[in-house]
């Protein structure tokens, strides 16, 4: 399930203003960025606050408003670069897109002011340190998080992915023909387990194959061909 952008008010009662953290099942705090903006999709940014990189998600908390502040989930995050096109934003940031729920009844991600802000349809977010040089320390941490949060795969996902992975007893070509034109190579070496792209991979092996039979049997007919002749 897409969990998106939502607010985040949790913070420790020691007067420091952190967010508190789900500690218990291994969340840990990897980085703080202090004077950072945030602009969340087509809306103006708005005043500075602290964010605070963990091992699960971004936490952005305002620094004036005590009762505001954002989370998401890296999960959650589709893409996140570096961005230091004037023409594509007016300030140096880390651009973000996020995975929403999609609403068939919503044909537009973009956000008014004057209607009560829905942060779970939210598709993009900007953050602006008030030091761009922090932007490749920002990015770094942001890929190590990522890496940390792999997207999980479905268990259906996870059996189509491996449905041409079998071993040679397994295999049956064309109804268990032993004349068939192209057989599975009974070597363990020749069977591929990499679901991820996998399939691709499969098919120029299955292809290899064929033609080496093709040509042992092209081999067969030229060599009748000069026995016949002499």
């Amino acid at each position: 399930m897409v969990v998106g952008l939502r607010d985040f008010t949790l913070r420790t009662g020691d007067g420091s203003g952190k967010p508190v953290l789900d500690e218990a099942n291994g969340e840990e705090l990897m980085h703080v960025q202090t004077s950072v903006a945030v602009a969340l999709g087509n809306l103006p940014v708005e005043s500075p606050g602290t964010l605070y990189i963990t091992s699960r998600k971004l936490i952005w908390l305002s620094d004036v408003d005590m009762a505001k502040g954002y989370a998401v989930d890296f999960l959650s995050i589709s893409l996140h670069a570096v961005s230091r096109d004037p023409e594509a934003y007016s300030s140096p940031c880390i651009y973000t897109q996020i995975e929403i729920e999609e609403d068939e009844d919503d044909e537009s991600d973009t956000e008014s002011s004057t209607e009560v802000l829905d942060l779970s349809k939210i598709r993009e977010m900007r953050l602006v340190p008030s030091d761009p040089s922090q932007l490749e320390t920002l990015f770094d941490v942001f890929c190590e998080c990522a890496e940390l949060n792999p997207e999980p795969v479905e268990e259906e996902e996870e059996d189509r992915g491996h449905n041409w992975v079998f071993s040679a007893d397994q295999m049956d070509v064309r109804g268990g023909d032993e004349d068939a034109e192209w057989q599975i190579s009974q070597s363990p070496t020749s069977v591929i387990g990499h679901s991820n792209g996998g399939e691709a991979l499969a098919q120029p092996m299955l292809e290899l194959q064929i033609n080496d039979q093709r040509f042992e049997d092209a081999e067969e007919m030229v060599h009748e061909s000069e026995t016949k002749d002499h």
